[in-house]
């Protein structure tokens, strides 16, 4: 066959039959085919239309018969060849099908229609996904042949990250708001009211000239730009007490990168963050830094990754999958609170940010600087270990001493007869603030009313019908509502199994507020979690209010625990800092350490001097007293060393295998005959451990059961070649029929 064949990543091409198809050029074609581009292409027995991408062309192919590309859906190559590149590394390090990994390259509205049209600021409702990405993708399969329309938006919303507008899937996909409603009603998504704008307006809060260093920041920036001029790839990783001005350095090592002809990316690990960081750098590189984060619209994001690819913009600024900008000569990747677990994709590709960033640096020659006040054990142990450089800044910028923290035994609080959230030593440090006009910041990590309703007579507990988790009450609307797939229901008034009397059963933070308002009526409080954020923009909106001192008191989840610098700011609250203590992951110890620290350290970070109370139902716990010291350096080396009991990362790898499905007996079988399987392939190899199965922390979401396996062992290609057949091996057998595997290189809980 002489003429010319393009081989294709087909999006239809499930992992265990993924590869290159070999695809006739249409006559006519050749010219303006090139790889980068995206197609369709005929799929499988019934020819199903399907997306691909053309990775190369070839002469010949060892196929006889061969299907030509239906059409061309780009005038030019969206993708160059360090994109496809990267693509088949992803493959293999992350258990993703190489289509999978160039889409996460290219914002979502691309791959529905050609661009995205413009539209008015105002945008009535944002879709979110209630499943995962590979059961919005089973769902899609299942609906293809008798709701096209409803799969396509399963599919378009499978490969966003955290949503899109009504607007913009009605749009893309050619749907109606009937076919979405549809979708809500059998639990796979849910919609919610949102306001957006075209292009967040990004206001400058910050003087360039506050970013002169003092003498430790100096020293960092000295150290750092041999690596940043060198033509070698290199890692550092910079360790700095919260409030010691890592962004200044940030800065100054970007003027350089730029002064050398080259880009930058700089990583945050919240949207919450995002806008302040915009307007930091763009305060010091102005209409040349672009935003990418999932909260921006489609068409947003659309619009910022042109800029980016058309070379007008030479810093990108964003969350997680900013790390895939289009930028050419990279020479510098910044990745801030980089201990964060925001950098990982829960969904297919399941990647982390830091990861991928390595990639990029490798390729370009490039200096990729990790930072933060709490290192991930990861990245110490490699800094450690010779694999980083290693830099600290040890005092805050401007001299002040760490905030004094004041521990209060809850214990002793319910002894003397005060059952409340709000701890007799946390009230008289928020009275002191309200007195002298200074703001407060506090932290749960829970939002709702109360995580648990039970009876107090018969025991009975309010469980979602779908997932194997209580409901939480919240009291916005009084309901309880399931956290992991939407159910909600009204409670009853009594306990339907006795008519006994119901019980709310610990806080968050409406709970929270309500007290506060109880406590002190005349002062106005921001809730910042999940159930406030929904609107395009609430982030940036209500720091803002903060920040102009609209309010005392900022109540929030996990996204008031970093990166934010008030100045007024000279209390900082921990509500119930043992939570996260005793839950079945190997890095409890480590979020448990790092918000305590990273939270503490928002206080007192101006000129007036600050403290923290941590409430805790155990004071004598050792990551309780090294947070409340802002210890991490004997932090570390305590859990360095259970890690190494263990062997848990970084000593070890663990790769997880997760297989779901209706029926819980199936699942369990199946995760049986994938571990003889192993098994038999690993045989006595004494470096490789198989623990499990067993059901996952949560073992039931959505209706599907999830079982999970667990390979520890020193990943190597040989192991994950060998895993990744397995799982090949295993979509062929009848056991297989309606259970889903899956593998994760990095498993987070």
């Amino acid at each position: 066959m002489d003429r010319t064949i393009a081989r294709i990543a087909v999006s239809a091409a499930t992992y265990h039959i993924d590869k290159p198809y070999d695809y006739l050029i249409p006559v006519g074609f050749e010219e303006r085919t090139v790889p980068g581009m995206r197609v369709m292409v005929p799929f499988g027995a019934g020819n199903r239309k399907s997306e691909g991408v053309i990775l190369s062309l070839a002469k010949s192919s060892g196929y006889k018969q061969l299907k030509a590309i239906s059409s061309l859906l780009d005038d030019t190559p969206v993708l160059g060849e360090e994109n496809i590149k990267l693509a088949l590394w992803m493959s293999d390090r992350f258990f993703c099908t190489v289509f999978d990994a160039l889409r996460a390259m290219l914002p979502a509205g691309m791959w529905f229609k050609d661009g995205v049209r413009r539209r008015g600021d105002k945008i009535v409702s944002s879709v979110v996904l209630r499943v995962s990405s590979e059961e919005a993708l089973l769902a899609a399969k299942q609906l293809q042949a008798r709701s096209p329309r409803q799969a396509a938006v399963m599919e378009l919303l499978a490969y966003a990250d955290d949503g899109m507008s009504l607007s913009d899937i009605c749009s893309l996909t050619e749907s109606s708001s009937a076919s979405v409603k549809a979708l809500e009603k059998k639990g796979l998504l849910s919609v919610e009211e949102n306001e957006v704008f075209r292009r967040p307006d990004i206001g400058v809060h910050y003087d360039a000239a506050v970013f002169e260093l003092n003498n430790e920041q100096n020293t960092v920036y000295e150290g750092l730009i041999p690596y940043l001029r060198s033509d070698t790839p290199e890692a550092a990783l910079l360790y700095g007490v919260t409030g010691s001005g890592k962004t200044p350095v940030y800065i100054k090592l970007i003027e350089e990168t730029l002064r050398l002809g080259k880009t930058a990316i700089v990583l945050v690990p919240e949207i919450a963050l995002t806008p302040q960081a915009v307007s930091i750098f763009a305060s010091h590189f102005g209409d040349s830094v672009a935003v990418l984060h999932s909260a921006l619209g489609a068409g947003e994001r659309y619009d910022e990754w042109k800029r980016i690819r058309n070379g007008d913009v030479r810093v990108v600024v964003g969350t997680r999958s900013a790390v895939f900008a289009p930028l050419l000569n990279i020479g510098l990747i910044v990745i801030d609170e980089e201990q964060e677990h925001t950098y990982k994709s829960e969904n297919s590709p399941r990647y982390h940010a830091r990861e991928v960033a390595k990639y990029r640096v490798t390729r370009a020659n490039a200096l990729l600087l990790l930072a933060s006040a709490t290192p991930s054990i990861e990245s110490m142990y490699a800094a450690k270990t010779g694999k980083y450089r290693l830099f600290r800044i040890d005092n805050r910028f401007n001299t002040k001493e760490m905030p004094p923290v004041l521990i209060a035994d809850m214990k002793k609080e319910i002894k003397n007869g005060n059952g409340g959230s709000i701890s007799s030593v946390l009230r008289n440090e928020l009275e002191s603030n309200i007195l002298n006009n200074e703001q407060s910041i506090l932290f749960i990590n829970r939002r709702g009313a109360s995580p648990l309703v039970t009876c107090g007579e018969c025991g009975y507990m309010f469980k979602c019908k779908h997932c194997t988790v209580s409901m939480t009450y919240h009291l916005s609307n009084k309901r309880l509502l399931c956290h992991y797939c939407g159910y909600s229901v009204a409670p009853p008034v009594i306990c339907p199994e006795c008519d006994g009397k119901l019980k709310f059963v610990g806080a968050g933070t409406q709970k929270v507020e309500m007290e506060l308002s109880e406590l002190f009526p005349d002062i106005r409080i921001i809730r910042m979690d999940a159930d406030t954020t929904t609107r395009i923009n609430s982030h940036d909106k209500l720091l803002s209010q903060f920040r102009e001192r609209e309010a005392h008191v900022l109540l929030g989840t996990q996204m008031v625990t970093k990166g934010l610098d008030f100045e007024n700011v000279t209390l900082v609250g921990v509500l119930s800092a043992d939570m996260s203590l005793y839950i079945s992951d190997y890095r409890a110890n480590e979020k448990t350490f790092s918000l305590i620290t990273q939270v503490v350290g928002r206080s007192g970070r101006g000129n007036k001097p600050g403290r923290a109370v941590i409430q805790t139902f155990t004071p004598g716990h050792k990551v309780i007293t090294l947070a409340s010291r802002q210890d991490y350096d004997e932090f570390y080396e305590n859990e360095i060393e259970i890690r190494q009991a263990l062997g848990s990362p970084p000593v070890r790898d663990l790769i997880a295998l997760t297989a779901t499905g209706i029926a819980e007996d199936t699942v369990t079988a199946a995760c049986i005959k994938l571990r003889n399987t192993l098994q038999g392939y690993f045989g006595g190899d004494s470096g490789i451990k198989l623990l499990g199965p067993a059901p996952a922390t949560v073992s039931k979401v959505n209706n599907r059961y999830r079982y999970r396996l667990l390979v520890s062992c020193v990943s190597t290609k040989r192991i994950r070649d060998t895993i990744a057949h397995s799982i090949r091996e295993f979509s062929r057998d009848r056991i297989s029929r309606g259970v889903t595997v899956f593998a994760d290189a990095d498993l987070y809980e």
